[in-house]
């Protein structure tokens, strides 16, 4: 399998976002990466608007 073709500056944002090693953030696909990023952001968001 192909590495994912993004930039080494949005696999870092997301290997931090996602707590994962950037070499398991190049090697997952796309769509389980997208999964996971909408999963981390959920609870940012519902807190964000408790505050309001």
């Amino acid at each position: 399998m192909r590495p994912n073709q993004i930039s080494l500056e949005t696999a870092q944002m997301m290997a931090k976002k996602l707590n994962m090693p950037l070499e398991h953030v190049m090697h997952t696909p796309p769509h389980i990466l997208m999964a996971k990023l909408q999963k981390a952001e959920a609870p940012e968001e519902k807190d964000g608007e408790e505050e309001k």
